[in-house]
């Protein structure tokens, strides 16, 4: 609830629509959030890789978060409305209702969800295309990209899905829809997720090679024609019956939205950093990389000119940052994977214990179970015979392999509670990893970074910030807001408002640094070994999958 007596402003709602739930907050012209709120979504997983989710479900979800935060304030001080969702992709009919995306023939469930992984003998036949769009994904298109997801809904759902479909949506955009009335798409989500050009727009050949040229009927209407960059303001504003459903107020600034990710990109990256000693304070914003870390991470860059990064996405001109390229690393599960080592241990249902008599989070608990095993060595080199390669499901950047399992090397026989901890501390261990490849990929193409800016839900893990810094090499900067995704929702709410003259100037009024948290540079040389054993491990298993595959 709002707290603390505001001088007399301007408000802004961000609303953020995550994997499994709806966040909405109230922001005032200095980023700070007055008010937060948060409402779970249904999800369905009818069968092993597809998982879907609702439209009419996740929008009354944002009516009941968005009149939370508002409860009891002056509605006339509220400016503008932002939204950010996961880039799912959204199925109605020609009169905007429902189509189901499933074999069931459930309309109520109209979404791919951004993470499903239904569409992979398509994406494969995509990529074997080698068209001059996929350059601009890191040469090779993601199964959670939305083009591979459409054709398999011609594919496998032509009567009941494909042939009655008159819009497909990224959830960011039906959001925006929702609220306005005006069906037009973000450039965030269009040149990410859709292989929209910026300066080009569509490629006819490319929707032609993969057999969906009937997208480009009456000039792409479908998929999106009118496109508008993010924080630009939307029609009329509210409509009447979205405020209803809102609690807000009729005809307030509406934003072209962003995907979630690249939302909590702009809620950190613009910070203004003096006097901390960072060494990013005389460089350009070139130089950070925003870490959105939840469910899933996404590291985002941006440059002056555009630099081609194999198997990073982008670069993508103005999906984030209106003038940049944007180039996008991603490690599929991270939040995801983590739960899983640790609810997947025999010795899970102690630590839940434990972690419940202390009033903690399990990984507060096992924070603290760390510290009282490591004795006298930094807390890092308790994993120097434990491993992990962490692709569970597959690795989106740098090496663009779906086909890529997990991997452990160094079990025993223990169970306790010890094992877990040591077993979590190593996951932890391994997803910095992917991030320090990551950077070095983007580095090794052109990117010169100094910072990294965390945000999301791990980044409220210690452990967590402490690893990226001491693997990395590099300085963490948290966000004084930890809701840094909201921030960036609420900042195209405050663009599309008038109230700010660009997205540069929003973000660097509205995102502040909290802590920065430095690399323990005596521990490098430890470090540096675990990450050559890290790349041992995914270039063993690709002997092991030669070997199984030979005569």
């Amino acid at each position: 609830m709002p707290g603390g007596d505001q001088e007399p402003g301007s408000y802004y709602v961000g609303v953020d629509v995550g994997t499994g739930s709806v966040r909405a907050a109230l922001v005032d012209q200095r980023g700070t959030l007055l008010a937060f709120a948060d409402q779970p979504i249904n999800q369905w997983e009818p069968q092993f890789n597809h998982h879907e989710q609702s439209s009419e479900d996740i929008w009354a979800a944002c009516g009941v978060v968005t009149k939370k935060v508002v409860q009891g304030i002056d509605l006339n001080r509220i400016r503008g409305l932002g939204f950010d969702a996961t880039c799912s992709l959204v199925v109605l009919d020609k009169q905007f209702h429902p189509l189901p995306v499933n074999h069931e023939g459930d309309s109520h469930r109209n979404i791919i969800m951004w993470l499903d992984h239904r569409a992979v003998s398509q994406v494969h036949r995509i990529n074997e295309t080698k068209h001059s769009v996929l350059q601009y994904v890191g040469g090779v298109m993601s199964v959670e990209m939305q083009a591979p997801k459409l054709l398999w809904l011609k594919e496998n759902l032509r009567e009941t899905c494909w042939d009655k479909a008159g819009h497909f949506f990224d959830l960011p955009d039906f959001l925006s829809w929702k609220a306005t009335g005006v069906p037009a798409r973000s450039l965030c989500s269009l040149v990410c997720k859709w292989t929209y050009s910026a300066e080009k727009g569509w490629d006819d050949s490319f929707w032609k090679v993969i057999g969906l040229e009937d997208l480009s009927a009456n000039n792409y209407s479908k998929i999106g024609n009118q496109v508008l960059p993010p924080g630009a303001s939307l029609g009329s504003g509210l409509t009447p019956e979205a405020a209803k459903d809102l609690g807000l107020p009729a005809g307030i600034a509406v934003a072209a939205s962003l995907i979630d990710a690249h939302a909590g990109g702009l809620g950190v990256i613009g910070a203004d950093v003096r006097g901390h000693g960072l060494a990013c304070e005389g460089q350009p914003v070139t130089s950070r990389l925003a870490v959105i870390c939840g469910t899933s991470s996404c590291h985002m860059g941006i440059s002056k000119n555009p630099i081609f990064v194999p198997g990073v996405w982008g670069p993508y001109f103005s999906a984030m940052i209106p003038g940049f390229w944007l180039n996008e690393g991603g490690q599929s599960v991270t939040g995801k994977l983590i739960d899983h080592m640790v609810q997947g241990h025999a010795a899970f249902p102690e630590l839940q214990a434990e972690a419940t008599a202390r009033c903690q989070s399990v990984y507060a608990y096992l924070n603290s179970h760390l510290d009282l095993i490591k004795k006298a060595q930094p807390v890092g080199f308790l994993t120097v015979d434990l491993h992990v390669w962490p692709d569970f499901h597959g690795n989106r950047s740098p090496l663009a392999d779906l086909t890529l399992k997990g991997m452990v090397t160094g079990l025993t026989l223990s169970q306790d509670l010890d094992d877990l901890a040591i077993l979590y501390l190593a996951t932890v261990q391994a997803i910095a990893f992917g991030t320090r490849l990551i950077i070095e990929a983007m580095e090794t193409a052109g990117h010169s970074i100094s910072t990294l800016f965390l945000c999301g839900g791990l980044s409220k893990n210690p452990l967590f910030v402490q690893m990226h810094a001491d693997i990395t090499g590099l300085p963490v900067v948290l966000s004084q807001e930890v809701e840094s995704v909201l921030v960036g929702a609420a900042i195209l709410g405050a663009c599309a408002s008038g109230d700010f003259t660009s997205v540069q100037e929003a973000m660097a009024r509205m995102s502040k640094v909290g802590k920065v948290v430095f690399p323990r540079h005596e521990d490098k040389r430890y470090y540096d070994k675990k990450y050559q054993v890290f790349l041992k491990l995914v270039e063993h298993q690709k002997e092991y999958a030669a070997i199984m595959k030979g005569d």
